[in-house]
């Protein structure tokens, strides 16, 4: 875990790195999260890449949605921009699948989530567990993992425990 705690911390710089690795270490021990799900990416076996996937729950929900968030995702800096964020993305998203999550939030960069088929969440009517600012509302998203899941809703999204902190919903 030591390296992955150095890789986000580089991947984030001291303060915001510090403050993943306090919340990765959360989530990991946090039963809320479960099922969780995470990924490494390697060269030459060094850790250069790193994604976490959380169970979150869909608040009054008719469905039985199977749902999860990702964050975070973490590249080291000399390693970016050559595809292993979009590797680790893709390689979770069809796990994820494979296991029937139905759908996957993330709160990130639209100019990047959206390449891996993200939309706004909150024009759907998927609340993001703490308000968003209005200028960052795009930023809080969600992805359908099989065709027709996500459905316009109005409906709160609970994340695990550990992630329920309004400093972690500022984009």
């Amino acid at each position: 875990m030591e390296k992955v705690e150095d890789l986000i911390v580089s991947a984030f710089g001291e303060i915001e790195g510090s403050q993943i690795v306090v919340l990765v270490s959360n989530l990991l021990a946090d039963k809320s999260a479960y099922p969780l799900f995470s990924l490494v990416a390697t060269v030459e076996e060094s850790i250069v890449g790193y994604i976490l996937f959380t169970s979150t729950i869909i608040e009054y929900s008719d469905h039985t949605n199977c749902s999860a968030i990702l964050a975070p995702l973490a590249v080291l800096p000399e390693f970016q921009s050559q595809g292993i964020g979009a590797q680790l993305v893709t390689r979770g998203l069809n796990q994820l699948m494979a296991v029937g999550v139905d759908i996957v939030f993330v709160l990130g960069h639209p100019e990047y989530y959206t390449k891996y088929g993200f939309g706004p969440a909150g024009r759907l009517g998927y609340e993001a567990p703490y308000p968003i600012a209005d200028k960052d509302a795009d930023a809080w998203m969600v992805r359908s993992c099989f065709p027709d899941q996500v459905e316009r809703v109005n409906r709160k999204v609970v994340c695990a425990d550990s992630l329920n902190n309004p400093g972690y919903w500022r984009e």
